[in-house]
């Protein structure tokens, strides 16, 4: 299967290129796709390029040339060596690069459009757009969200590491009414520890030793009846906010929903709501919580996209391809709409447009996206 795999990518490839060589014609939309194909990330740079033959099938407009190029794996003189070569070809416009650390490297060639799949930075930059699903967009649809569920007090948790100066740029247009930061070490040892200060763990669970005590002592039908309610409780009291919003992803998040549950926050009272998930089904075996909110893409049009490359490719897409496959459609949205892209002052326009993630726009400066609401359930993702 791998080696059918390597024929039919080399195969691709060539493909791409000798169209690349036929056309010389001005009327051909010409678009450089910088992906890792070689280093530690090629299988990602790999299923991109898959994901772009499958829009390029679905948009069938021969006019379209692929260029693909190899951006290496943090190899900047690969990196610069292969935008010459797509610009050679005469294109001026490039889906990539991935990661958003070459951003400082691709600012150089200021004639050139770069749609990066980034998620990190959603302004749009001088010869820059990030149409990632960006930390801005996903807080933006929770805190419509939690203001829609009449919540008063919420608690914004995320871990002190590399990225915490960023969350805190993030948050800090956040238009929630009453909200509180926390932030926790990403130690599971620690961690639980911290979660018990916030929660007034020790106090409630001293409550609910005094409370059985006296019911002990006590015959009547009601106590006894309280009493065996108790038994089934770790804490008596309330907690000091009625949602949670944790910005963390993996084994860091599962680790927080279960110190959550250990400390007594009773998720069916308070909102859990959390953010960068991609429809992960190993969250369906987390016990300790059955209600997880999330906002993300559309996830029709996810299985949709999913489906599709497997039949097409026998092989399982990564996550964020389906960016790439947006992106394509994307520029060729604006090329056939301006008849051309002259600049990247062509993207901003103000009507919504509707891709494979969902909707999303270009308004003050930087691309938002439009998300829903999804909740974790009897092992499947309900949209709210």
């Amino acid at each position: 299967m791998i080696k059918i795999f390597i024929s039919f990518l080399s195969y691709i490839l060539i493909f791409f290129n000798t169209n690349v060589l036929s056309y010389e014609n001005t009327d051909k939309l010409k678009i450089g796709l910088l992906a890792p194909f070689s280093g530690e990330y090629k299988n990602l740079g790999n299923s991109l390029l898959l994901s772009t033959q499958l829009a390029l099938e679905e948009i069938g407009d021969k006019k379209i040339i692929i260029i693909p190029r190899d951006s290496g794996s943090n190899n900047k003189e690969q990196l610069n060596k292969s935008i010459k070569e797509i610009i050679n070809t005469g294109a001026k416009i490039i889906i990539g690069p991935v990661d958003s650390d070459y951003f400082k490297e691709i600012k150089k060639y200021k004639n050139i459009i770069f749609i990066s799949l980034s998620n990190k930075e959603p302004k749009i930059r001088e010869n820059i757009i990030s149409i990632g699903i960006s930390l801005d967009s996903q807080i933006l649809a929770l805190e419509k969200f939690i203001n829609k569920q009449g919540k008063k007090k919420t608690i914004i948790m995320y871990p002190k590491n590399k990225y915490e100066d960023f969350v805190e740029k993030r948050i800090k247009k956040i238009n929630l009414k009453n909200f509180k930061i926390f932030k926790y070490d990403p130690d599971p040892k620690i961690l639980t520890g911290e979660i018990e200060k916030l929660t007034n763990y020790p106090q409630r669970k001293r409550n609910l030793e005094i409370r059985k005590k006296l019911l002990e002592k006590k015959e009547d039908e009601q106590s006894i009846n309280e009493l065996k309610k108790l038994e089934q409780r770790y804490t008596l009291g309330k907690i000091n906010f009625d949602s949670v919003i944790i910005i963390d992803f993996g084994n860091s998040l599962k680790s927080v929903l279960a110190s959550l549950a250990f400390v007594d926050v009773d998720d069916e009272k308070v909102l859990l709501t959390t953010v960068n998930q991609w429809f992960d089904e190993s969250i369906f075996y987390e016990r300790s919580v059955k209600n997880l909110y999330y906002p993300s893409v559309n996830l029709k049009n996810f299985n949709r996209y999913n489906d599709k490359y497997k039949k097409t490719f026998n092989l399982n897409p990564s996550e964020i391809t389906i960016l790439s496959y947006d992106a394509l459609g994307l520029i060729y949205y604006i090329w056939k709409k301006n008849k051309g892209i002259d600049s990247i002052n062509d993207f901003f326009i103000k009507s919504e447009i509707k891709g494979k993630i969902g909707t999303f726009r270009f308004d003050d400066g930087k691309v938002s996206q439009k998300l829903s609401i999804y909740k974790t359930g009897d092992k499947k993702f309900i949209e709210y």
